[in-house]
């Protein structure tokens, strides 16, 4: 006799933030429904983001920034004043800030999120069970959604909703690799990083926040040799501040839209800031309320100028670093012993001694051979999920379940998250959050977004 089949009202595919959020916002409802959330992690609500165990490893947003519940910003920091009054994190009192402006590491900020389910369960009619395995099929009909799990097991839910989180470039197969994961080390992995020659040449790809990481990750590990990064533009991310309020331009002028009237504009009010001695990341910071708005207003010709030509120097200003992990950075590179180029990766060269890489410096024709000891690939987010070797994406392609966001980005869905099939048709089964919906919203991974867009799904399905 084959497995029965376990039934659930609602299927989380996914049990990092997205759906850790997600099951506790559905727990908060009144009513009684039964949750599964799929996740191969041993815990629920890190992921890939917060399953950092070095507290170098930092969030990128201060604690004010960062709350889980939609309903209350100051979330986190009430979370964090308990926590470390009762002893945790006693290494935040070196910072000498109020908890607000702390940066916390992102394995506490985990711990932060599990919390705040078990919360929610403790408290809720409604059950929720964690399946520790890894989704490869899907089948949606008119009345369900039947997923089959890598150890053969069948679940069956009312809805289905791909939580899939991240997949950093650094840890996924990807369909056409370069092999480039095979050969670098993993960003996070400050073990692999202590076997190291500590005076060796580490080739970094990629000068975002990953990058960052990944020079912390070598900090920790003794590491006191030279760093080369390549990265197309060269640009490093930005120290993130706390800078005053400035008035929401945006939202008294609507007809701000296409990418080049928004950079003009936000460079006069960076300008008319610093005429005031007020830092320019106060105008930017205003931005970010309205580019759900802005992106999906824009015509695909205005998306694709903004990816080609802004998109660069937007993530350098406004994904910034933490301020701790970018004084690290700055020392180094000041100390000669960082160095960030400008340059395209072609691909590996076969290497008798280390590692060597093809690289063609912006500006040159010529391809140059760089060599070091080892490489890690710093490259950021795949989120073209055509190129992702997993099995559930792969196949909810091939079944034309669903279809590639705008630009390639994620994949496209409806405004509430229903994702849309080969052919265009919202399905009234399967649903899409966090990540998976950068081409809709563009900002669709910060936890911010993810906590106001778990809250409406969540009324959503209980809803329908």
């Amino acid at each position: 006799m084959g497995q029965s089949i376990r039934v659930a009202d609602v299927l989380i595919i996914g049990g990092g933030l997205s759906g850790t959020m997600l099951a506790a916002q559905l727990l908060r409802l009144p009513g009684t429904r039964r949750i599964l959330i799929v996740e191969t992690r041993a815990e629920l609500g890190r992921g890939e983001a917060y399953s950092a165990v070095e507290l170098g490893h930092t969030l990128n947003g201060n604690a004010a920034r960062m709350s889980v519940d939609p309903d209350n910003a100051d979330d986190l920091t009430q979370w964090l004043t308990d926590y470390i009054s009762t002893g945790g994190w006693p290494e935040s009192y070196q910072q000498h800030v109020p908890i607000s402006e702390l940066f916390p590491p992102r394995g506490i900020f985990g711990l932060y999120a599990q919390q705040r389910l078990a919360q929610a369960k403790a408290l809720s009619t409604s059950s929720v069970e964690h399946i520790r395995a890894e989704g490869v099929d899907l089948q949606v009909d008119a009345t369900s959604a039947l997923l089959t799990l890598d150890t053969g097991e069948q679940l069956q839910g009312t809805f289905a909703v791909l939580a899939t989180g991240m997949f950093a470039a650094a840890r996924t197969p990807q369909t056409e690799s370069t092999g480039l994961n095979a050969a670098a080390l993993d960003p996070w992995d400050v073990p692999a990083m202590t076997r190291l020659d500590p005076h060796s040449t580490v080739l970094i790809i990629g000068s975002g926040l990953t990058m960052v990481d990944a020079v912390v990750s070598l900090e920790q590990a003794g590491h006191c040799g030279p760093i080369e990064i390549f990265s197309r533009h060269g640009l490093l991310p930005h120290v993130r501040r706390q800078p005053p309020s400035w008035d929401d331009f945006l939202a008294a002028d609507h007809s701000l839209s296409s990418p080049r009237q928004l950079l003009r504009e936000v460079r006069r009010q960076c300008q008319l800031a610093l005429a005031q001695g007020i830092d320019w990341q106060a105008p930017l910071d205003t931005v970010r309320v309205h580019i759900a708005r802005l992106w999906s207003q824009a015509s695909e010709a205005q998306k694709r100028q903004f990816v080609r030509h802004v998109r660069p120097w937007w993530e350098s200003h406004h994904h910034r670093s933490p301020p701790l992990s970018a004084q690290l950075v700055e020392r180094l590179a000041r100390e000669g012993r960082l160095r960030i180029r400008a340059a395209s990766f072609k691909g590996l060269v076969p290497s008798d001694e280390g590692i060597a890489i093809a690289v063609r410096y912006r500006g040159e024709q010529v391809v140059t051979q760089v060599s070091g000891a080892a490489l890690i690939n710093s490259s950021g987010i795949e989120y073209d999920w055509r190129r992702v070797a997993r099995p559930l994406p792969q196949q909810l392609l091939k079944r034309g379940l669903v279809q590639p966001g705008p630009l390639a980005l994620g994949i496209a869905a409806d405004a509430s998250g229903a994702v849309r099939d080969a052919q265009g048709k919202v399905s009234q089964r399967l649903f899409a959050m966090g990540p998976p919906l950068r081409g809709l919203w563009w900002e669709s991974t910060a936890v911010t977004d993810v906590a106001f867009q778990a809250k409406a799904l969540a009324t959503k399905l209980t809803q329908l």
